[in-house]
């Protein structure tokens, strides 16, 4: 009897020993391929960080390219610009100094002006001319150049005309004051004289006076300095005045050229310039202040 009882405590003891294995073998499973699964993930997690990389690199690149921004900060571009254009290339340079970070050193003045600086401190990176005529003083400095906008002359007058002036051979009559250009230092003086000439009147009209600046004429006719005078189209911006309506003027019309020149050491920031006044923001900038854009 006590021999059977011993035996079937062995019996227990055993049986009891074997399931508590079990146990252990069947948990330690589950860990092991939860370890392996983990490795999967994680290199599979490796391989797929450089491809995202890229594409986020990728999407960055893309979304400076349509801002049209590059990063000139440190870069400074000298450019010098007929006085006439004071305001919409004064906007134009703002803008791009803002989306870049470039400066922009502007020198505005008549067109004998600049060319005797450019030919005199032989500096500077680009000229904004009235006309390509202009260009000819400084053509051996200039290495290239392409055309914005139309230079577009017209004959105005005070607003309702008092003095029923159509054509241009009407400014020859003795009651009109005439004010002109420059014929030396604008291209307007030089393109109201060929006018006049062709007319056959400008020994016969009453020149009173003769301004360097596009902007000088407009005044003058604003505080009744005049009674008529020849002008760019965009420089007629008060409704004090009006334009006559003359086909005359239109064989005249002329193009501002935007012209490099060869003393130009920054063509990383001189070639982004060129490209932005290419850009459908410039252009919108020109046709607010009444230039008719050149399409390319």
């Amino acid at each position: 009897m006590k021999k059977t009882c011993t035996v079937a405590v062995w019996a227990m003891l055993i049986s009891l020993s074997l399931i508590g294995c079990g146990k252990n073998v069947s948990s330690s499973v589950p860990e092991s391929a939860k370890q392996t699964e983990t490795v999967k993930e994680t290199k599979t997690e490796q391989k797929l960080e450089p491809e995202t990389t890229t594409k986020a690199a990728e999407t960055t690149a893309q979304a400076a390219t349509e801002a049209g921004k590059t990063d000139l900060s440190g870069h400074t571009l000298s450019v010098y610009c007929g006085a006439g254009m004071t305001k919409p290339f004064q906007k134009i340079a703002d803008t791009f100094k803002e989306q870049t970070g470039c400066e922009m050193e502007i020198t505005f003045a008549n067109a004998g002006q600049i060319q005797t600086q450019i030919n005199t401190a032989k500096e500077g990176d680009l000229f904004i001319a009235g006309s390509a005529d202009e260009l000819k003083p400084v053509s051996d400095v200039v290495s290239a150049s392409k055309d914005l906008v139309k230079h577009i002359p017209v004959l105005a007058v005070k607003s309702g005309n008092p003095l029923k002036i159509t054509k241009l051979a009407d400014l020859a009559n003795k009651d009109v004051r005439l004010v002109l250009g420059d014929t030396k230092s604008t291209p307007i003086g030089k393109i109201s004289d060929k006018a006049l000439t062709d007319a056959g009147v400008l020994d016969k009209v009453n020149v009173i006076a003769r301004t360097t600046t596009a902007p000088e004429i407009f005044n003058a006719l604003t505080v009744d300095e005049c009674d008529a005078i020849i002008v760019w189209k965009e420089n007629v911006t008060d409704s004090s005045v009006e334009i006559v309506d003359s086909e005359e003027m239109q064989k005249y019309i002329k193009t501002v050229p935007a012209a490099s020149l060869s003393y130009c050491d920054d063509t990383e920031a001189l070639t982004a310039f060129l490209d932005f006044l290419d850009s459908d923001t410039s252009r919108t900038i020109w046709e607010k202040f009444g230039y008719e854009v050149i399409k390319k």
